[in-house]
């Protein structure tokens, strides 16, 4: 498989470009440019948050639930990243276990309704 288009480029012309993927909802196409974007700046959130949507949209649930996990374990109180964790896990039908991560991100939201 060619992936020239997708690897050619400065991260920050990359990074836009997997954007306008994603904007443009090609969710697979985004996933392409930005798995190799986060291989090569794995420390930055805002790249490997954004693969972690492009894989749950593009219902590649365990790849997103990869991603999500390695945030929040790096970061346990990014609010979204814990959401988005808890959605990819309900998707997976693992309830209970979504249950958790959608509660702390219920209090990390000040939803405290939820809890």
């Amino acid at each position: 498989m060619d992936t020239t288009y997708y690897d050619h480029g400065t991260p920050a012309e990359r990074w836009e470009r997997a954007r306008m993927f994603f904007d443009a909802e090609e969710y697979a196409a985004a996933a392409r440019v930005l798995s190799a974007l986060v291989e090569e700046v794995p420390e930055q959130t805002g790249p490997r948050l954004l693969l972690a949507r492009a894989y749950y949209h593009s219902a590649q649930l365990q790849r997103a639930e990869a991603e999500l996990r390695v945030l929040v374990e790096r970061d346990p109180v990014e609010h979204y990243a814990r959401l988005l964790l808890g959605r990819t896990l309900q998707r997976q039908a693992r309830h209970d276990e979504a249950e958790s991560h959608l509660r702390i991100a219920s209090a990390l939201a000040g939803d405290f309704e939820r809890l």
